[in-house]
């Protein structure tokens, strides 16, 4: 039995996808289980959804920053404090983390989902 070329890519594409979404369940299952740590250590939550997604529904004490608002709103933000980023995936917090980063924040994680960070 020999493998096509384009079976060959399909199934390099299907492992590296499984490999991608394992890896991203796992980093954001650490990051979660350091939240009720930071968030004695005064973190704040942040949840960069926009206000639409934010209203229907979001953890308890977290503040609205919408991503496409965040570079004019950073100064509300405390470059001491751990600083914990939320969205509905993870995509747009993965941006949000790498913007405060520039910005010259240190202590920045991305929980991914709002819905699955602990209460």
């Amino acid at each position: 039995m020999t493998i096509e070329p384009m079976q060959a890519v399909v199934g390099v594409i299907l492992i590296l996808g499984v490999a991608f979404l394992v890896n991203r369940k796992l980093r954001f299952r650490k990051v979660r289980m350091q939240i009720p740590d930071l968030l004695k250590a005064g973190a704040v939550i942040v949840d960069v959804r926009s206000r639409g997604e934010f209203a229907s529904g979001a953890r308890k004490g977290s503040i609205n920053i919408p991503l496409d608002e965040l570079a004019r709103n950073v100064k509300k933000l405390d470059p001491g404090k751990p600083i914990v980023l939320c969205c509905a995936s993870g995509a747009r917090s993965a941006a949000a983390e790498r913007m405060l980063r520039q910005q010259g924040f240190t202590q920045v994680v991305n929980a991914g989902s709002w819905a699955a960070i602990p209460a």
